[in-house]
This record gives C-alpha cells, structure tokens and sequence, in this order.
C-alpha cells in the first residue's frame, strides 16, 4: 500500500492536483469543454483611466502592472498601497472576469445568497462589476480584459481590447486554469470546470434545462470535493470519480480516506476511487473528440465496470500554471509549467515578478492560499525597495523560502486536516505513529512522532479536527509534549470535552493563516479601533484574519472578546437593539423585580428595560422568559404576538404555509385506540404521515384554519400537544426496559412516562431532548440527550449535556446509581438553571461547556455537582419552587384552543370572510409513495421565486377605500390576512406606534402566504415585519426589504370609526398580479408563463418601468 501511496503522491504533484479554490488568476482559458463562450471583449476607453491619472502627479512616479486581478493579485496590491505612503506608484491591474477580485475558496458558498457581493474581496459589486476601493485607491482596473502580449524590452502590455499599458514593473498574477485530461467527449455540452462563479451559473442552468439527475465529478482531491458539494447544493446526485486509491491523496492517507468516505456516503454521495475513465459517451452513443451530442455516461477501462450514467460531468483534477503570456515573451518557465522565481518572486526578466499559482518556487507550485499571500507579502516589499525606493528600515530583503502548508478545512460537513510531516518518506526510520480509528463515530486520527516520542512531526485529523491549532503548534514550533504523548490521540469529543480551544496568549501565534495574522496583531488593530469601533467585522476587515477560508474567525471572535475584557468593554452580548442586556442578564431582572406586576408583559419589560417596537429576536425571547416564569396561555393576553413562527401556531410552519401536527407520546408508548384516531384524522384530512426518530408520529399539510378541529379529534382519544413547535422539552425516549426486554434491569418506559409528564409544557431558551435506557446496552441513546438516564442493578446513571443535531456532543455522567426520585430532583433544579442562565437559543451542551469549572477543577461537570447537589450558589430552594410552580400549572395548549371559542378565532383563515384557500391552492401538492407532499420550492433565482416588482405596479390604476373588517377584528401587534377576490392581503395593526399597514401576504422570495404570520417590530425605527418561513425583513411603511433587494406591494390603510379602511384597486386588477391561483407554486414539471400573455395584465403592467423579467413569472 505505502508504494501505492508514494506512487499517487508523484502523480498527484505531477498534475498539480488542486488543493484550494485560491489563487489569483485572470480567468481559464474559454475552451469548448466549459460551455462558456468567449466573452466578447468590450473596449475599456479611457474615462476611468484618465480619472485615476488626472488626481495623481506622475512626473516621479512608477506604473506597476498586476497581471490577474484574483486573490493573490488583489492582496498583492492593498500590500503595496499600505507601505507606499508616499504614492511612488500609480497600480493597473488587468481583470478578465467581469467583475473584480472575490473570494474563491468560498466559491460554494455561492448558493447560498446567489450574489456575488457576498464573496468580494472588498466591497459590493456595482452592476458593472466594479467596486469602490479601486477608485479609491487610485487602481485603474481593466475589467473584462485579458493581457494577450508583453513586450519586456519596451516595457509594455496589451489587453485583448486593444488598449496599451506602459509598465516599469510588471507583476504576474495570472494563477491557473483547470486541468482537463484527455479524456475522449471532453468537448461534450454537460461538461464543465468548477473554478468561477460564471461556472456555477452554467451548470446551474444547465441542470435547470436539462433535467439533470445525476453528475460525476472527475476529481477527489480538495477541489474536487468543493465541486461535488456544489453539485450536491444544486439538487443533483454526485458521483466522485477519483484516478488514485484514495481520496485527497496529497493530506490523508488509507485511514483517513476510509473515515471520510463514510462520512460523504453518509449524505448520500458516491465516491469511486481507482477509476479509469476512458471517456465521456453521448447521448448518441458516441465515444470521440468530435460528437456535440450531450454527455450521457462515464464508460471506464476498469474490469467488470459498468458504464456510469449521468447527465453532467463537473472536470476538478488539478491545474495548470496560466504561463502563456510568460513564455510568449520569453521569461523562463519550468518544464510542467509556472514562472520560475527566486527568493524574492523576481522572474528571468527584470522588472518582472510572479506570486501565486503561477509562480514555480524550487520546482513546486504552491495551491494553496496562504503560500500565494506570503508571496504577495515578500514581492510588495522587495518591490517598494528596490523599483520605488521606499525605506522599509530593514537590513535584509524579505524572502520566501516555501510554506507550510498544513490546513484545516470543512469538506461536505466533515472536518479534514493535516499538518507537519503528514506521510514521511518510506525510508525514514524515525517515525512513530499512533492511530485512532474510530468507524462507528467515523473519526481518524494519525499522529506521528519521532521514534523517542519527544517531538510531534505531523499528523492527520479526520472527523474531529477541534484540536487542530494545539497540535499544529506542537508540530511546527517543537512544544514540549505531555509525559505521555498517547494523550494527544484521542479528539476531544471522546473525551468529553466540548469547550473551545484555549488560545495561546502568545502574540506570536499565528492565528490566520491564510493571511498569515499573529494574535498580537489582531490586539493591535483592535486596540487602534478602540472599544467603540472594534466589533468583529471592523477587526476582519483591518486585520485581515478571518477573510480567506474563514475556519480561524471563531478564534478572532475569542480574541476580541479577551481583548476588549482588557480594556474594560466587552464584545457585546445584546439581545438586540432594543435590549442592552443578554438573556440571562434579562431574565434576572425580570425574576428578581420587587414588583412582579410591573414586568409581567413585554410592553413593561420594554418600557423598564428597552426601547423602541421590539422585533422578531426579542419578542419571542422575552415570550420565552414570560413563559418559564408565569406559564400562562402563550396565545393570551397579547402574548400570541411575541411568538415566533411556530408558536403562534402551535404547530410547525411547513413548505409552502402548511403545519405539521405532532401529538406527545410520553417514553414513546401510545394505545391502540390512539393510534386507529391518528389514522383516522390523517385519512380525513389528506395529511402526510411519518413516524419520527423520536417515538411518535407526525401528520404533515394541515392548513391553519384545520389545525383546531384536527386536535379536537385527537384530543378526544387523550392525545396531547407534543411541543414540536416549541423551545420546550420534545420528547423523552425510552427503550422496553425489564417490562419486556430480558436484559433490562430496570423498568425504563414507565420511568420515560413519568419524566415526559413532569416536564412537558416547560419553556427553554431552545428545546431538549431526553431519554432512558433499560440497560447498559443504551438502545434508547441516553448519552446524546440534553440530559439522558441509563438503568443500572442500583437505580440509575444521570448523564447532562448531551446533544445530537448538527454538532454533536456525548452528555457528560453526572451522578451514578441514584433513584427515579433523586433524579427528579437533580433535573428540576439542572433545567430550572438552565432556564435561568443560558443565552437565547443555546442549548444544554454549549451552556454547560462555557459554565465555570468546579472549585477544585474538574470542568463545568463538577461546578453543576456543587450548584445542584452541595447548593453552593443558594438557589436550590428557588429552583424546586419554580419548577414546581411550571409543573402545577402545566395545561395542554391545544385543549385550551380547543375549547375556547376565542381562542379558536384565532385560527381562522380570513378576518373578513368565512371562505378558506385550502392548501391545494397555494401549493401544489404531489404524490410520493402514496401520500401528498408540496411541491419542491424552486431554487432561488429561478421562477416562483425572489417575485420582484420594481415599481408601483398600480400607479395607473383607479383606487377606491374598501371596509375590510372592524378595528376589534384585528388582534393588536400582529398581522392578519384578508382576503380580496382571490388575492392575500396582510393587514398589520401596530398598536404599539398607532399605525396600520397592508401588503400582499405572499413572500416574495417563496411566494408562499405567510406574512401575516410574522413577526412585526422595527429596525432603527422604521416599523417592519419578519417573514415567519426565512426570517426576510420588509419595511412595512413602503415594503422594500430591509436585508434584500425584494419588495412587497404596499396599500394605503385608514381609521374611519370602528372601519378598517384600505385603498385597492379593482378586484380584477389585484387578482391579475396578486390573485392566489396565479403564484401558486407548481411542480418545477408543470413550466412557467409570464402573466404578461394576459390583456388585463399587460394593461396593468404596460408602462410600469423597471419590472424584471422574473418579477411576474407565473405558473
């Protein structure tokens, strides 16, 4: 295997497999196989270029030319500019994309916003591409224009578009192109490279249009894995084709491999490692280099493979140094391609640099983005010296003499990460390796010391990386290590251990590297910020540290707290605007008030504690506090308006606005008779059965208007509100226990019951989750609960701080061997301080992580032991008797719905009329395995989403004042929805501020019906609402989103008497663009028409400005 190994590791350096979406390039060549045609390069003219000339005074200064406006490129300059105080130098820089340098090792976080501003490496985009900082900084930036010739003896460059720049130093940073090996049907539409954000645009649109189903990756090393993410993050099943054995062959070796395979089958992607592709089949069943037919298959040499069908290929395998323009002009390049470059980046050719992918330093190009930074460094300074002649009051020339390259990434969810000597040479005898292999947990660990065992050289984190940053200090500065060096082996979370890294307070310690950032350097800038100015954004964008991968800024977010300590501020822990306090810091005001009747309501706990309207971070935050304290009806009193989306309704929020109905089913034990009612209620309504990993059942696509007559049927076989909607406990999962099973020693379901029972209907900062298991056999899973109890011959194990979800964590053993009625007692008071203690949505294991060790250490395990055990902090009387008191006055919220006529009300569809839109309406519904589900959302930036009028579509139409309800009807401090011929209308009635507003009630981003249901409240004083589905903001005053670019259409409301009063257009007219049956969201199968095909539209629409061509996509 070890020659296997060696093998792929010389393949892998001789294609340069890429380690890192990172350097600075232009943009790859445009070749038939990307499916991206030339762009047609636009003449750039000379306004910009005269402006930057005009404000500076060239007669002493130098023009350096950067060549690629990537990363590297872009870092290269902000070097130059910050040491050339004295503006020697007037910088251009040739940019072949479209836009100006952004963020490619984020490149897949594209899908999430869609919007290429999110990634740029300094400020917005503009609609051309460009932003601020170039005009700023006095950069003449040559956007969408190739540098196609160099003339080094007449010093002189020429853009695609004809335009010459003179130079007196030219700096390559042109970086690298996809590598695409010769695979025959590489030309095939459906193939592409995964390097630009133009890349993901293409393939998104040709998923879109094609149908795709399934894609291979061809490629399994870091890149590659990016690419199979981004395939996965468009809906497609992905197929990772990698050359060599293993996976990232370069960091990890067969065991770390192994793990993350695992983990990556695990969501559903498929690797095949050893594979021998032979070529790209079309559609037609053609194999060569000249069929145009799409790709179909991946047919491989391997024997006994069958041919691999898929309808896009994704190429990731490498790069290749972009060094044509180089050795056109005759500078010196290596063999397999780059720059060849000293100690000071300087090329063959005076007066000419190259950093980055590009340049080729001791026969090796460097991939990663950290090395290209360093070089951007090194090649700034020696540039300032010796071409400008800036004193830099240094006695040497900097150098770069190679890189660590060491790194710590996410890949597909998975932490992978190696350092140091990660796979010593087989020759080298002094190696000691130590291994933990952990399958089930899918976590690997490779450690390797010297044979003495004194000294760290290297290793590989796969699946648990948390203790990346010790280690690697270990490994690269020489620490000294623990008496037994086997200690370091095992990761954190089987140790038990959940809290952060503690972060050396060496101001040498590189923190960043990336950018290669010291903590003394992020404490200066924000000791030059000031306690005022330094918030975490303002110290990443001065420092840098946190801008490349962004895997170090959970480290400057703790440096900037320790530092801010020092200077006697703090990094802020408000709850919002509207609250100059944290949860717990709120909470202890609110419980420890001599005159409870004075904050016993959020509008006095505003009016005493706050300021402003409130909003959908507070509101639901202090509902929670109101809810823990007195456990009145959260639907009473004005409370119902502080409720998030979920509570409002008791019930889950679902695609498209339907609800999910979730009976509790206390240790998971549920009659016969009960389960024949589900039956019957989920027939009757068309709801969507499914039975949850949490011992119930959940019926899924109730409309709101149904969910009271739904529980009235359930309730009358004792079903009870499960709390699925609420931060409360969820459900306590038990297994069989002695009653049945012959291992079980203790009788864990009634024990299940009993604990479920005490505790259902207590609200949280965030849910919990519970369980007890029979036996040491833990079949119930105890130990990954919030708190979880384990049977034994004596009683039973209490284990705290336990969760499952996205980051897991193994509850912590707490006591051993104690009766139900201790641990009752244990978990009164561990819940109540909880309650009491913990920020806003932070659930039991990183509360418990951040509490205070024990006095005489031990970890936060040991500080619960003394607060509820020895009662060390004096409150164990107050926490049994609040607790008791949630107890005493538990009530099933939907029993109290349920026979409430008022509270019913609540749930009606339409304020003004007895007519409901069912679900159908909205959504469509469609068949899966025999029951219905809504219609998959489309993804955004396709139609039936992000509905964008730009305009007042209405402006030219004849409007009249329409009653639409009585000011009674209208709850305060909430939204209500009416309805207008076919179209949802949100009314809001703000009490808090005396106003009224209506909009449509569809969201624009889903165009689903829901705004009604969110929560209103303000933002710097102007009044708005959260959508409930997404948490998007919307000015209610004029419906543009405070967060976004979308907008809602908005209508005049007014008071006349007792009459809601709101000024429409005709019904005809509101129906054609706001009409429900119009932006129903179809299955992406049933197509999409533009509205404008109908007359009455067209009228509406004709002469409005500005509509895009999604704003009125309608199916």
């Amino acid at each position: 295997m070890m020659a296997s190994q060696n093998m792929w590791g010389l393949a892998c350096s001789i294609f340069l497999i890429h380690s890192s979406i990172v350097d600075s390039f232009q943009m790859f060549p445009h070749s038939p196989h990307n499916r991206i045609s030339a762009n047609k390069h636009e003449s750039i003219g000379s306004r910009y270029s005269t402006k930057l000339a005009d404000s500076v005074d060239n007669s002493d200064t130098k023009r350096v030319v950067v060549i690629g406006n990537g990363m590297v490129g872009q870092r290269f300059m902000e070097n130059l500019i910050d040491i050339d105080k004295e503006k020697k130098c007037i910088i251009t820089t040739f940019c072949e994309e479209p836009r100006a340098a952004y963020n490619r090792v984020k490149l897949t976080s594209y899908f999430e916003t869609r919007n290429p501003s999110a990634l740029s490496m300094t400020t917005d985009f503009d609609d051309e591409g460009r932003t601020p900082w170039y005009e700023e900084n006095n950069v003449e930036l040559l956007l969408k224009d190739k540098a196609v010739s160099i003339d080094t003896k007449a010093k002189k460059i020429v853009g695609a578009s004809g335009k010459e720049v003179d130079y007196d130093v030219a700096v390559f940073a042109t970086g690298s192109f996809p590598f695409v090996p010769p695979i025959p049907g590489k030309q095939r539409p459906g193939v592409f490279v995964y390097r630009t954000i133009e890349d993901l645009e293409a393939m998104l649109e040709y998923v879109k249009e094609n149908n795709v189903k399934s894609a291979a990756v061809i490629g399994g090393g870091l890149l590659g894995l990016e690419a199979a993410k981004a395939v996965a993050d468009m809906k497609v099943e992905s197929h990772i084709i990698e050359f060599a054995d293993i996976l990232m062959c370069r960091q990890i070796d067969q065991g770390g491999h192994d793990a993350l395979v695992g983990k990556i089958e695990e969501m559903g992607l498929q690797v095949h490692c050893g594979a021998r592709t032979e070529s790209f089949v079309g559609a037609d069943g053609s194999t060569d280099n000249e069929s145009m037919s799409p790709v179909s298959a991946l047919r491989f040499s391997n024997e006994g493979w069958d041919d691999l069908e898929v309808q896009m290929v994704v190429v990731s395998a490498g790069i290749k140094p972009r060094d044509d323009l180089a050795r056109g002009a005759g500078i010196n390049t290596g063999e397999r391609g780059g720059i060849i470059v000293d100690d000071q980046l300087r090329t063959s050719v005076e007066g000419v640099y190259a950093i980055g992918e590009i340049a080729l330093y001791n026969n090796f190009i460097y991939g990663l983005i950290a090395p290209g930074y360093d070089m951007a460094g090194v090649c700034s300074k020696v540039i300032a010296k010796e071409e400008l002649g800036i004193d830099l009051n240094i006695d040497e020339l900097p150098s770069f003499t190679g890189a660590d390259l060491s790194t710590k990434l996410k890949l597909l969810g998975c932490d992978v990460a190696s350092f140091g000597e990660n796979q010593p040479k087989p020759d080298d005898t002094d190696v000691s390796n130590l291994v933990w292999n952990d399958p089930l947990g899918g976590i690997y660990r490779k450690l390797i010391f010297n044979k003495a065992g004194t000294r760290l050289r290297g290793g590989i984190l796969v699946g648990d990386a948390s203790d990346y940053s010790k280690l690697h200090a270990l490994a690269m500065k020489g620490g000294e290590l623990p008496d037994n060096p086997a200690i370091l082996l095992a990761p954190p979370s089987a140790r038990g251990e959940v809290e952060e890294e503690e972060l050396s307070t060496d101001p040498n310690t590189q923190i960043c590297s990336c950018n290669d950032v010291t903590r003394g350097q992020i404490a200066d800038t924000i000791k030059e910020l000031g306690a005022e100015k330094a918030t975490l954004k303002e110290v990443k964008a001065c420092s840098k540290a946190g801008t490349g991968c962004g895997g170090c800024e959970p480290d400057v977010k703790a440096i900037l707290k320790q530092e801010l300590e020092k200077m006697g501020a703090s990094l802020s822990n408000h709850l919002c605007e509207h609250f100059a306090y944290s949860r717990p810091e709120l909470m202890a005001l609110v419980r420890t008030d001599s005159d409870p009747s004075s904050v016993d309501s959020f509008e006095k706990i505003l009016a005493k504690h706050g300021k402003g309207d409130g909003c959908e971070i507070c509101k639901p935050a202090v509902g929670s506090i109101l809810a823990s304290i007195y456990n009145g009806v959260i639907l009473d009193e004005g409370r119902d308006s502080l409720q998030d989306t979920n509570d409002r309704s008791l019930a889950n929020m679902q695609r498209g606005g339907s609800y999910s109905v979730v009976p509790r089913v206390p240790g998971g034990e549920i009659t016969a008779e009960q389960l024949i009612q589900l039956g019957k209620t989920a027939k009757k309504y068309g709801l969507y059965s499914k039975i949850t990993g949490a011992q119930r059942v959940d019926l899924f696509g109730a409309a709101k208007y149904q969910l009271p007559d739904i529980w009235e049927e359930l309730g009358s076989v004792g079903l009870e509100s499960g709390h699925a909607y609420g931060k409360a406990l969820r459900t306590v999962k038990s297994c069989v226990g002695s009653t049945w099973c012959r291992y079980g020693v203790q009788d864990s379901v009634s024990f299940a019951v009993r604990v479920e029972n005490r505790y259902k209907g207590v609200r949280s900062p965030h849910k919990m989750k519970s369980a007890v298991s029979g036996c040491i056999r833990e079949c119930a899973e105890a130990q990954g609960k919030d708190f979880g109890m384990i049977a034994t011959e004596n009683g039973y194990n209490l284990y705290l701080g336990g969760n499952g979800g996205t980051n897991p964590v193994h509850a912590q053993l707490f006591a051993t061997n104690i009766d139900e009625d201790t641990v009752i007692k244990y978990l009164d008071r561990y819940i109540g301080y909880y309650i009491l203690t913990a920020d806003r949505l932070e659930r039991t294991a990183p509360w418990q992580a951040r509490l205070p060790n024990g006095k005489n250490g031990g970890g936060p395990i040991e500080h619960l032991k003394e607060v509820i055990i020895e009662d060390s902090l004096g409150i164990c009387d107050e926490l049994d008797r609040r607790m008791q008191h949630l107890v005493d006055t538990y009530h099933d919220e939907w029993a109290e719905v349920v026979k409430d006529p008022a509270r019913r009300a609540k749930f009606k569809q339409f304020i003004n009329t007895d007519e409901n839109q069912t679900r159908e309406q909205m959504i469509e519904f469609v068949d899966m395995r025999g029951q219905l589900r809504p219609a998959n959302w489309p993804a955004d930036g396709q139609p039936q989403t992000n509905w964008k009028p730009e305009e007042d579509v209405f402006s030219r139409s004849e409007k009249t004042w329409k009653s639409v309800g009585k000011v009674s009807d209208f709850a305060p401090n909430v939204g209500s929805t009416i309805l207008y011929g076919e179209s949802q209308l949100a009314v809001f009635n703000n009490e808090k501020r005396g106003e009224w507003y209506c909009t449509q009630n569809m969201c624009p981003h889903k165009q689903a019906f829901v705004l009604s249901q969110g929560i209103i409240g303000d933002d710097s004083g102007t009044p708005k609402v959260a959508c409930p589905l997404h948490k998007k903001q919307f000015a209610l005053e004029d419906g543009h989103q405070l967060d976004g670019d979308l907008s809602l259409i908005t209508f005049p409301v007014k008071i006349v008497g007792d009459n809601v009063m709101v000024e429409l257009p005709s019904e005809e007219e509101v129906n054609a663009i706001l009409g429900t049956h119009g932006l129903r969201v179809k299955h992406s199968s049933s197509g999409c028409v533009d509205i404008s095909n109908d007359p009455l539209e067209k009228e509406i629409l004709n002469g409005v400005a500005g509509l895009t061509n999604a704003t009125f996509a309608r199916t």
